[in-house]
């Protein structure tokens, strides 16, 4: 259960010994990066609350939505540790085998194991799109097979042409928070998939600070992130421009009556933003792990404050879609 924890907050760095000692539960929540998996669980509230807010929320499509995507995501990252493993992307010591144990690169798991561990996860994800193509219909089956084509080939050829960027952006905003509030409410809504933006911005900011910390790895083995192809300044620039197009558009949203102010609480987050991450995306990634830095977390570093920020900005949305679903409920 302890190991369970660790699995949910950080990506551990088990030993071959420890990993041996370790249950199959354990070792689903490590080899999937189950961490980062809060970023989807965010995106599937987020459209249940704004199907919720329009007094549409099917509880029972929703949960069904949310095990399917966080199923998905688990079968992307299995699927993209085992192509970059193949692709020989994550040899040696390179940055991925640094910050996490990465399990096939490390001998913990073959490259069948990590196929069965896919094919398991990919199987609910299955289900759970065969029920809702068969209780909802319509758009969900062309949601689903946009779906399935980024989690198959987002590690290649996307990411590896510059489009794995643009990738996260359509899967956490169009895709999943569009395509979670049509399943659920029946419909489809642009200025859902408009207000769910915010969000999505905050996702993408992520893969992009995870790309500016490999960015010297990836080239020099070919691997053409967006990073890769602007160059690290452009792309510390770029992550500070999504950020702050996240509170325009909410701020937009807000005085075009699409959210009520309660959902001003997200620009509570801006004490962090410039407190911690405009400081550091102005400056160049440290060439050592700084004395009060956090060596668990070392040597991830845009992307840790990435990932911060879109926790803290995510949650806030999450609260204030919340307050405006109480607000509606109390008319």
């Amino acid at each position: 259960m302890t190991m369970w924890v660790r699995a949910l907050r950080l990506i551990p760095r088990p030993t071959k010994e420890e990993w041996s000692g370790l249950d199959p539960v354990s070792r689903w929540l490590i080899a999937t990066r189950a961490a980062v998996l809060v970023i989807t669980l965010i995106s599937s509230v987020i459209a249940g609350l704004l199907a919720a807010r329009e007094g549409e929320l099917d509880l029972l499509l929703w949960l069904v939505v949310t095990l399917g995507l966080l199923a998905a995501h688990a079968t992307n990252n299995l699927l993209n540790d085992l192509t970059d493993h193949l692709k020989g992307a994550d040899s040696g010591d390179s940055f991925r085998a640094q910050y996490g144990v990465q399990p096939v690169e490390a001998g913990l798991m073959g490259a069948r194991d990590v196929l069965l561990y896919a094919a398991a996860s990919g199987l609910v994800a299955l289900a759970a799109g065969a029920y809702l193509v068969y209780a909802r219909g319509g758009l969900v089956l062309p949601l689903i097979l946009a779906g399935a084509f980024f989690v198959l080939f987002y590690t290649w050829p996307l990411k590896y042409f510059g489009l794995g960027e643009l990738a996260v952006l359509v899967v956490w905003g169009p895709l999943m928070i569009g395509g979670g509030y049509y399943t659920v409410a029946g419909e489809w809504s642009w200025q859902v998939v408009l207000a769910g933006l915010p969000y999505a911005l905050g996702t993408t900011a992520i893969i992009f600070g995870k790309h500016i910390d490999k960015l010297g790895a990836d080239r020099e083995k070919g691997i053409r992130t967006m990073p890769v192809l602007i160059g690290e300044r452009a792309s510390r620039d770029t992550v500070l421009a999504m950020m702050v197009l996240q509170y325009l558009l909410v701020l937009y949203l807000v005085l075009t009556g699409f959210f009520t102010p309660l959902m001003l609480v997200v620009f509570l987050s801006l004490y962090g933003f410039f407190k911690l991450i405009l400081p550091v995306y102005r400056g160049p990634r440290p060439a050592k792990m700084p004395e009060e830095y956090r060596a668990d977390v070392w040597p991830l570093w845009f992307v840790a404050f990435a990932f911060l920020q879109n926790r803290r900005f995510g949650l806030l949305f999450a609260l204030g879609l919340l307050a405006e679903v109480a607000l509606e409920l109390a008319g």
